[in-house]
């Protein structure tokens, strides 16, 4: 189906289903432990062997010479496999690292050998055992350092254009009588999923069953089998339940290449499971970024010159994190520009995570945005809305398909008591807390991606829906669930969801929060053609035919769904297709993020109080499910604020804090009160569904709103995230 304009008659806008906060429907199997997870695949393969990863010691140079001798000897060893014993591998689109290191080594944790043995702690005993020699090359680890060197990155789809500038930006930026100049730095984060990467595989003859964790199965089942060089056909990929991914299971990795190469080595079922500590430096994660921000703008406060310039360090062949993307979109000016620079650093794969561009981004932007407002002496929600736009910006002639951004400002500021708020820093006191109020924009651009499904009906009634979309923890199954039982009159309980096996048909997978607008428009375009087959068949027209509670109606008749099909099941299969319409409207999501904030005067340390999200992102299919992404992203937004980040070493190259004792996320304890608000709105353009994603939205702009209520609270402005207490401790007002 071939999606250009708003469908005029559409049955999802019935709303029995679709937009109610109906319970998980995979919520039983969770709480019960019953939910089949990566490495809890028992009853699929007989006979599984356990291999365990052995990460690189250096990272930059080369393997002299590995001796697995003694490890080969080693009790219930099976097979070692390294890159000298592995074959010929090819290597995926998608990867910028291979996957099996050497002789060459190219980051630190780069995976070199799988030992397989009977059991797990077998494999782990004898992989210490292997003894490998390396000569280390001097390599580049920090970005700092790095950005004098860093050139004009390869323009991709992904990226988008490398530099963009419109009007007279450096003419208008000296012309300005207010203006900003100021960088800002985010550091390189890791997902930390509470997952590590995992993975089964089964050999049958010259096929390949894979069970993993993979929140992309096409991309995974393309890349596996051009690295494998297999053909496709052979290769099927399966991954029911995901324990979290925020974008670093978005690409095939070291486990699934491993286990696939373990098991045909051992002629057994392979599991591989990547231990804590090799997840940060094995697999891909958010590299960090220099900014340097500039505006300028009239007295009265209207921006007329706005520059945005990101350096960001990556791979040979990488690529850089997008961290321009809002400046682009989010503000008017005449006068612009945008850059983005990539320095080569010798770190691990630097790739997508939660809100890539935008998180970071914003990050930067809105604390400058609050800087400018000070200069200005405007409050910061009323400049932000004084330099609103409804067009984009680079391309004035394409509007938003919405843009209801002024009224989450001013729901957010009404509903949080913004006005409230002391203008002047450091004036709220309770005892020893000083005590501030900060918010920021939100924002995320809305992706479409074509995505098919496929729906079977049986002769009971019931409805099964098979595509490949995953579901990461953030309700697929349900939305996808509400999505057919609306279209084909069903209560959720007689639709059957399956997902993430790549025998299904291919759909938009789970990243980007491009997963549930593109998911379930596909599974919808899938139920319209089931329906004209099912009218078809009963005899009636398709226009006219109304499917409620189990039957199908036209006129005085009526006839049960399942009549239809006793004489066999009923399969239609169909896609979700946009064309050029990206290209004729900017689609993007809204929303306000403010803050509470408080610091202690004496020791420095800060606690969130309060957090308020409003957010404009279409129809909401789930109100329940997408409340729980958007406290989640509030509460990753608190951590990139205040905690997170991968403290690298700059001698050796590696991350050094690379497990969850030394790697800081929020807990219970660091997060307050949470409110959620969703504009009542829908967007006919952004698909049949007229939805949008949510859940990195709900990221993006909350570090900055942190770190603008720590500075109405004390007063002291941190550019350089995380703003921990030793980055302002000595700047705090002193202690009345």
């Amino acid at each position: 189906m071939k999606f250009d304009t708003p469908a005029t008659t559409n049955p999802i806008d019935a709303l029995k289903v679709v937009g109610q906060p109906i319970d998980r429907i995979d919520g039983p199997l969770k709480t019960t432990g019953t939910a089949p997870y990566a490495y809890e695949h028992h009853g699929e393969a007989e006979n599984v062997a356990y291999g365990h990863v052995i990460g690189a010691g250096i990272a930059k140079g080369r393997i002299a010479g590995i001796d697995t001798a003694a490890a080969g000897r080693a009790p219930g060893v099976l097979a070692i496999v390294t890159a000298a014993t592995a074959g010929p591998l090819g290597k995926g689109k998608r990867n910028t690292a291979t996957l099996l290191g050497g002789p060459e080594i190219q980051h630190y944790h780069q995976a070199v050998a799988l030992v397989v043995a009977e059991t797990f702690e077998q494999a782990r005993a004898a992989a210490e055992l292997v003894r490998i020699d390396y000569l280390a090359e001097p390599g580049a680890f920090d970005l700092r350092a790095a950005k004098g060197s860093a050139t004009k990155p390869k323009e991709s789809g992904q990226t988008g254009p490398v530099d963009t500038s419109v009007g007279d930006f450096a003419g208008a930026f000296a012309r300005a009588p207010v203006s900003l100049d100021t960088t800002y730095t985010t550091p390189d984060q890791s997902h930390m999923m509470m997952e590590p990467h995992a993975s089964l595989a089964l050999w049958e003859g010259d096929r390949l069953t894979l069970w993993t964790s993979s929140q992309m199965i096409d991309w995974w089942t393309d890349d596996l089998a051009a690295t494998l060089d297999i053909p496709k056909k052979n290769v099927r990929v399966v991954s029911p339940f995901i324990g979290g991914g925020f974008g670093g299971k978005l690409f095939l990795r070291a486990d699934a290449l491993l286990a696939a190469l373990g098991a045909r080595a051992a002629g057994r079922p392979v599991k591989v499971a990547l231990h804590r500590p090799l997840v940060p430096n094995n697999t891909t994660h958010r590299p960090a970024t220099v900014q340097r921000i500039r505006i300028g703008a009239t007295r009265e406060g209207d921006i007329t010159a706005i520059a945005h310039e990101s350096w960001s360090g990556d791979l040979p062949d990488g690529g850089p994190e997008t961290a321009v993307n809002q400046t682009r979109l989010l503000y008017a000016g005449a006068n612009r520009m945008t850059a983005m620079r990539l320095a080569v650093l010798d770190l691990p794969e630097g790739n997508s995570m939660r809100a890539p561009g935008e998180a970071p981004g914003m990050m930067a932007l809105e604390i400058a945005m609050d800087e400018m407002a000070e200069k200005l002496r405007i409050d910061p929600v009323e400049f932000r809305i004084r330099n609103d736009t409804l067009v984009d910006p680079e391309k004035p002639g394409r509007p938003f398909s919405s843009r209801p951004f002024v009224e989450c400002l001013r729901l957010g500021a009404d509903r949080f008591g913004w006005s409230r708020r002391d203008p002047q820093p450091a004036r709220r006191r309770e005892g020893r807390w000083l005590v501030g109020l900060g918010m920021a924009a939100a924002f995320r651009n809305n992706l479409l991606m074509t995505s098919a499904a496929r729906v079977r009906l049986d002769a009971e009634g019931g409805v099964t829906v098979e595509t490949d979309m995953t579901d990461i923890g953030t309700g697929s199954y349900t939305i996808i669930a509400q999505t057919a039982a609306e279209m084909m009159g069903l209560p959720v309980g007689r639709v059957t969801v399956r997902l993430g096996d790549s025998r299904f048909p291919v759909s938009a997978g789970s990243g980007g929060q491009f997963g549930a607008n593109n998911a379930t428009a596909g599974v919808y375009a899938a139920c319209v053609k089931l329906r004209e087959e099912i009218a078809r068949r009963l005899g009636f027209n398709s226009a006219d035919a109304a499917f409620v509670d189990g039957e199908v109606r036209s006129g005085n008749r009526a006839i049960p769904l399942g009549a239809a099909a006793a004489e066999g099941e009923i399969v239609a299969e169909d896609a979700i297709e946009y064309g050029d319409l990206d290209e004729t409207y900017q689609q993007s999501t809204f929303g306000a993020h403010f803050v509470e904030a408080a610091v202690d005067s004496a020791t420095g340390e800060a606690r969130v109080r309060r957090m308020l999200a409003v957010c404009a992102a279409g129809r909401i299919l789930n109100p329940k499910s997408a409340r729980s992404q958007v406290i989640g992203a509030m509460t990753m937004g608190v951590g990139a604020a205040l905690m997170e980040h991968l403290a690298v070493d700059t001698r050796r190259g590696f991350f050094v804090n690379h497990d969850l004792a030394g790697y800081e996320v929020p807990v219970h304890a660091d997060i307050p009160h949470q409110e959620v608000v969703f504009l009542d709105e829908t967007d006919p353009i952004s698909s049949p569904m007229k939805a949008k994603g949510v859940g990195e939205l709900g990221l993006c702009g909350v570090g900055a709103a942190v770190a603008n209520a720590i500075y109405n609270a004390t007063g002291v402005r941190v550019r350089d995230y995380p703003i921990t207490l030793d980055t302002y401790l000595d700047r705090l007002p002193e202690v009345a």
